[in-house]
């Protein structure tokens, strides 16, 4: 049974996940718009993993015999000074996921919930492919900005990413 600030914090993280995913697509949007389809398809692979994040949390605290009690979620922003800004942005929200992710773990140790400790472990592992994932993208965006056409092979690049649902234990 989960007591009632852990399922308040996992409330609140499915929040998070849903914002994360819709700040994705918000990216994908802005990058359609400039006709980079192959960011475009990078941002929605991650809503995607987003979304299945906030699906993992809500089944959870569901399994664990709590309340799933869904929340507003705020707009994202809709534009960005360029490509490079944007996924500098995305780093920086990552950074914070890993951040409540971590801070859900110390909650789940202090109140001896071991299961959910347990549960929160896979997510900690993810977060680390999460930042490396943008970190890289940024890094071979950094490597092309005085390079013409270097978006463009980059583009083509992005567009190669798929969604593959994780296989994760119960």
């Amino acid at each position: 049974m989960l007591s009632k600030k852990m399922e308040q914090a996992l409330n609140d993280q499915v929040k998070w996940e849903y914002f994360s995913g819709y700040l994705y697509l918000a990216m994908a949007a802005y990058f359609e718009e400039l006709g980079l389809a192959g960011f475009a398809n990078w941002m929605h692979v991650q809503e995607q993993e987003e979304r299945f994040h906030a699906e993992r949390f809500y089944a959870f605290v569901n399994e664990r015999g709590g309340r799933m009690v869904l929340q507003a979620i705020e707009a994202p922003p809709v534009t960005w000074a360029s490509p490079l800004a944007v996924f500098e942005e995305s780093l920086a929200h990552e950074r914070k996921v890993t951040a409540r992710i971590n801070a859900l773990m110390d909650l789940a140790l202090k109140e001896k919930d071991h299961a959910t400790a347990a549960f929160l472990q896979w997510f900690i592992t993810e977060q680390v492919e999460e930042e490396a994932s943008v970190t890289e993208v940024i890094q071979k965006l950094k490597l092309v900005e005085s390079t013409p056409g270097g978006w463009f092979m980059l583009d083509k690049d992005l567009a190669l990413r798929v969604f593959t649902p994780p296989t994760v234990a119960k």
